[in-house]
C-alpha cells in the first residue's frame, strides 16, 4: 500500500464532517475528491525513486524515509534540504495549497527540537511531545493547527466570552474534556490530528483556557462544519484550480470532547502556552515553508498575467510592462529574502540550525500586500476579458467553431487555449477560490497591522539611534 493510500484509508473513520447541512464522509463526497487526489499524489512522492531524495530523508529512528518537514536541521545543508522539499510540494500545487501538513509538521518539529526549554513550565511536556513527534513521523501524519476563536463579541476582554473560547471543563485520571469552538481550521476535515492552542495571551485568572492539545479528528463530540465547497460539478473544466486544490476550511465545535493525558501537552498553564506561541524555532521552521509557498504562488500569478498580456497584444505597452515589472520585483524580493534567511541561518542554544527569522518575517509581512497587489494587476491587465469566458466544454463543433477562433483567439493561441488561460486567471481573481485566497494571504498569519508593528517593536532600535547620535552633538 502506498503512503497516499494509507493516508486515505485513515480517513474512513467516524469523524463528524458537516457540509451543506449534512454529515458527509470525506472519502466519498465529490467536494473533497480533487483535493484528496492531490494530497495522495504528494504523499506518494516519497515512494517515487525520482523524488524520494528531494522530499524525504532517511530516518534512523523509524528506519524509513520521512518527509523533510520532520527533519530537525543540524546544519545549513539540512535547511536547504527542507527548502527543496517545500519547493517541490509548492510547485506541484502552484502555491495555492497552504496547509498541506508541511507547515504544521514544521511547527511540531520546532516544538520538539526545543522541548527541553519547556521543562521549567511543565516537566511532562518534553516527553509527551517527543512521543507524539515519533508517532507522527512513523505514520506520516497529516496535521493541521487551529488557534483562533469564533467572532462572537471581540469587544470583550480575552477570556470573558464564555460561549466562544475552547476550554477544559473537567478532568479525570484518563484525560480532559473540552468544550467550545475554534476557527479557521483549514484542512481539518481530512487531517489525522489537530493541534489546538490559543494564539492570544491568556490572562492568569483564566487558567482553564491555557491549554495545548492534540485532538484526533475522529474524536466523539468533535464537529467540523465546512464552508461552501468551491469544487462545483463543472470544476474539472471551467474551474481547474478549484477542482484540484480547494483546501477546505471549517469551524470546529467541541461538544465535550475527550482528550487523553498523553495528548494534553499543556493544561491550566497560560504562561507556558504563550511561550509555545512565541517559540522561535517553531516559527522559523514553519514560516520558512510559508514564504517558499508564497514565492511559488507569486511565480504562478505572474506567469498567468504575463501570458495574458502577450496573448491580447499589450505586453509592449509601457504601462503594462511597468505593472509586470512590479510583479517580477515581488518575486525577486521574496526569493531574495528566502535566500538570505537560509544563508544567515545559525544554530540556537539547542544546536538546531534555524533560518534567520528577520528575513522570513519580512517576507511574510510583505506577502500580505504583495499577493493582493498581484491580483489587482492581473485584473487590470486582463480587464473585461475575465467577464466573457464561455461556459461549458471548449471543443466547439459546427458553424460556431471558426467564429470562436476568429473572435476569441489570441496573438498565438487558438480559442480553446486562450479560454483556458483566462479560466486560470478567473480562478485567482473572480471565483470563490480566488476570493478566499485574497483573504487568506492577507490574514493567515494574524492581524497584518499588529505583525508589522511587532516587527518594529522587537527590532534592536539602539543600533538605529546610534547612527543618529553623532549628529546630535556635532559642532559647527
Amino acid at each position: 500500500m502506498s503512503r497516499g493510500q494509507a493516508y486515505l484509508q485513515r480517513l474512513n473513520d467516524e469523524r463528524n464532517v458537516w457540509l451543506d447541512g449534512e454529515r458527509v464522509r470525506v472519502t466519498e463526497h465529490p467536494a473533497f475528491r480533487g483535493t484528496l487526489q492531490t494530497i495522495e499524489s504528494l504523499f506518494n512522492l516519497v515512494d517515487d525513486a525520482d523524488t524520494r531524495e528531494t522530499v524525504a530523508y532517511w530516518d534512523e529512528q523509524t528506519n524509513g524515509y520521512v518527509h523533510q518537514a520532520f527533519q530537525v536541521p543540524r546544519n545549513a545543508q539540512e535547511i536547504s534540504n527542507r527548502a527543496a522539499a517545500f519547493r517541490l510540494w509548492s510547485d506541484r500545487t502552484y502555491g495555492v495549497m497552504s496547509r498541506l501538513s508541511d507547515y504544521a509538521r514544521s511547527r511540531l518539529t520546532g516544538w520538539y527540537a526545543t522541548r527541553d526549554a519547556m521543562a521549567v513550565y511543565d516537566p511532562a511536556y518534553g516527553g509527551k511531545i517527543a512521543t507524539y513527534y515519533d508517532e507522527a513521523k512513523r505514520k506520516d501524519a497529516f496535521l493541521t493547527i487551529v488557534q483562533r476563536d469564533p467572532q462572537i463579541n471581540r469587544a470583550l476582554p480575552v477570556g470573558e466570552d464564555e460561549d466562544a473560547m475552547l476550554r477544559i471543563i473537567r478532568t479525570n485520571t484518563e484525560g480532559v474534556v473540552l468544550r467550545g469552538a475554534k476557527m479557521v481550521a483549514t484542512a481539518a476535515p481530512y487531517a489525522d490530528d489537530i493541534i489546538a492552542y490559543p494564539i492570544q495571551r491568556i490572562p492568569g485568572h483564566r487558567p482553564e483556557l491555557g491549554h495545548m492539545v492534540i485532538v484526533a479528528t475522529g474524536s466523539p463530540g468533535l464537529h467540523m462544519v465546512c464552508r461552501e465547497s468551491f469544487a462545483t460539478s463543472d470544476s474539472d473544466t471551467a474551474h481547474p484550480l478549484s477542482s484540484q486544490y480547494d483546501e477546505m476550511d471549517a469551524v470546529l465545535f467541541f461538544d465535550d470532547v475527550f482528550v487523553p493525558w498523553e495528548r494534553v501537552l499543556l493544561h491550566n498553564n497560560p504562561e507556558a502556552v504563550w511561550q509555545i506561541r512565541c517559540n522561535v524555532a517553531s516559527s522559523s521552521l514553519a514560516y520558512h515553508q510559508s514564504v517558499i509557498r508564497l514565492h511559488s504562488k507569486l511565480e504562478f500569478i505572474t506567469a498567468i498575467t504575463s501570458s495574458i498580456a502577450k496573448e491580447i497584444g499589450v505586453d509592449s505597452f509601457l504601462n503594462v510592462q511597468e505593472q509586470l515589472g512590479e510583479m517580477v520585483s515581488q518575486m525577486h524580493t521574496i526569493e531574495g529574502l528566502i535566500i538570505a534567511s537560509e544563508a544567515q541561518a545559525t544554530p540556537d542554544v539547542h544546536g538546531n540550525w534555524l533560518p534567520a527569522f528577520k528575513y522570513i518575517e519580512t517576507a511574510r509581512n510583505l506577502g500580505t500586500r504583495y499577493y493582493p497587489r498581484a491580483v489587482e494587476i492581473l485584473k487590470t491587465i486582463a480587464a473585461g476579458g475575465l467577464i466573457q469566458i464561455p461556459s461549458g466544454k471548449l471543443e466547439f463543433e459546427g458553424s460556431i467553431s471558426p467564429m470562436m477562433n476568429k473572435y476569441l483567439g489570441g496573438v498565438t493561441m487558438q480559442a480553446p487555449e486562450k479560454i483556458r488561460l483566462f479560466q486560470l486567471a478567473w480562478e485567482l481573481t473572480g471565483s470563490p477560490l480566488g476570493a478566499r485566497h485574497d483573504l487568506y494571504e492577507r490574514f493567515y498569519a494574524g492581524d497584518p497591522v499588529r505583525n508589522r508593528a511587532s516587527q518594529y517593536v522587537q527590532y534592536d532600535k539602539d543600533r538605529l539611534y546610534a547612527r543618529v547620535e553623532p549628529w546630535l552633538h556635532s559642532k559647527g
